[in-house]
């Protein structure tokens, strides 16, 4: 039987005992998935006492068939382009490039409407720990780690609070490492596991992140 988190935050409170491996080491950073994702993260970050950002994650879609992906941009001009859809589905260089610009322009306007003036963090060289407030199918996740890639971290961890049974082998090894409190059999959504699984507000968004920075800025180096 799963257990029911009550709301993100205490879900996050909960995964970062699970990480407490990772408490205190300067080159570790956590990227929250917007927008649940977000308190989550925040709730881990705080308590590991490591610096706490965003990770958004924008999908390229095949050209007239959107569902299906062929890479990933993400925070920080992280890419990755799935070579074996891009031939199969034929996509031209033409095709690619306006579906990069379109996402690209739709990525960098989250990322002002979240960050602000904020500049993106530095990922290279560093452990970084990826959450979101529990995994489906796993898909975005597997974009985004292998998106992030790109940017050359040492390391990289996912981190959820619920996901299904077999999750890790869904990302297919796209992380080092993968922590999740409970995989339920019965599995239909993430919201089934939270009593309150309320949407969370791009203000939360905001206000999280600047009070995470705000905290960093507090603490001694």
């Amino acid at each position: 039987m799963a257990n029911i988190f009550p709301n993100r935050s205490v879900a996050g409170q909960l995964l970062a005992e699970r990480l407490r491996a990772y408490a205190g080491r300067h080159e570790v950073i956590v990227l929250a998935l917007p927008r649940g994702g977000v308190p989550v993260g925040y709730e881990v970050a705080k308590a590991l006492g490591v610096e706490l950002d965003i990770l958004i994650v924008r999908k390229l879609g095949v050209p007239h068939q959107p569902e299906l992906a062929m890479g990933a941009i993400a925070t920080g001009g992280a890419r990755y382009l799935n070579d074996e859809v891009l031939q199969l589905a034929h996509v031209s260089d033409a095709e690619l490039q306006q579906v990069l610009s379109e996402e690209t322009a739709e990525l960098k306007r989250r990322e002002h409407l979240y960050r602000g003036a904020l500049p993106p963090p530095e990922i290279s060289g560093r452990t970084v720990i990826v959450v979101d407030d529990g995994l489906a199918t796993g898909a975005s996740m597997r974009a985004a780690v292998m998106a992030l890639r790109s940017k050359r971290p040492t390391h990289i961890v996912v981190a959820v609070p619920v996901a299904p049974e077999g999750a890790a082998g869904r990302l297919g090894g796209a992380a080092d490492a993968f922590v999740c409190l409970q995989t339920p059999h019965f599995f239909h959504a993430v919201g089934q596991f939270y009593s309150d699984f309320s949407q969370t507000s791009d203000a939360e968004v905001r206000e999280l992140l600047k009070s995470s920075h705000n905290h960093a800025r507090t603490v001694p180096a």
